[in-house]
């Protein structure tokens, strides 16, 4: 399960390093790879021009509307989140021109809400990930195609607490201080929450896949809701789903 105490030391850490850089999030401590170009789509179009689209909160903080006619907010979230990592949203349409309709990483799981497209950043996300969970195989495929770009074993959530269904989303990718550790060298963290444990670890039960020092138990029903992996397949995972890649886990 995300979102315990070494998470959190992970994070501190990675803005430590990022904050004596002047730059934050350090490229080498928090993401795998540079992210796709900002795109330039029309904010008149009903969905993105392409597979996906990452929304990154470019503000202190994103207000959330009920609808695009909504004329004062009903919340917010912070940028950055209480975590300290940087806020993003999964754009699932373009409505009226400066709106957005986005996921959000918050329960319920699969929430939405409507933004100001310019309280964000838009960038594309070429792949998606599906989980199956029965079958325990997490495959890449490239955008909205069958193209498979990876597919490997994974452990899941056990009976009593089983990894949730639904479609979510990559919401921060974490490079671990210990790759040798619990979670191996990797956490991409996925905007999804346990059913079951309302909190874990000091955090909210949101899950996130991530590498093992366990491979053994690969192929198990083994967690607490999280998604595990060999260390190399995290390794080769965290390239091909920058955040704001959709995440489906299915049965």
């Amino acid at each position: 399960m995300r979102r315990t105490r070494l998470l959190g030391l992970a994070i501190a850490l990675v803005l430590v390093v990022a904050i004596s850089a002047a730059v934050w999030p350090h490229k080498a401590a928090t993401v795998a790879a540079e992210p796709p170009p900002t795109t330039t789509s029309s904010t008149t179009t009903t969905v993105p021009s392409h597979g996906f689209e990452a929304a990154h909160a470019t503000v202190p903080e994103v207000p959330l509307f009920d609808s695009p006619d909504a004329t004062e907010s009903t919340d917010s979230m912070a940028n950055p989140t209480w975590e300290g990592v940087a806020l993003a949203f999964l754009v699932k349409q373009h409505g009226p021109p400066g709106w957005l309709q986005v996921q959000i990483s918050r329960r319920p799981n699969e929430s939405l809400a409507w933004i100001h497209a310019s309280d964000v950043a838009l960038t594309s996300v070429p792949n998606r990930i599906v989980v199956q969970r029965d079958a325990k195989l997490l495959t890449v495929f490239r955008g909205t195609s069958d193209d498979q770009l990876l597919q490997v074993p994974v452990a899941v959530g056990t009976d009593r607490t089983p990894t949730p269904l639904g479609n979510f989303f990559v919401d921060v990718v974490v490079k671990m201080i210990r790759p040798a550790g619990a979670y191996g060298p990797y956490q991409v963290s996925v905007a999804g929450f346990s059913d079951v444990l309302q909190s874990f670890g000091g955090g909210v039960g949101q899950i996130a896949i991530h590498g093992t020092n366990h491979p053994e138990l690969i192929g198990g029903n083994v967690s607490n809701g999280c998604i595990r992996m060999n260390n190399d397949d995290i390794e080769a995972l965290v390239p091909l789903a920058p955040v704001g890649t959709p995440v489906e886990v299915v049965e």
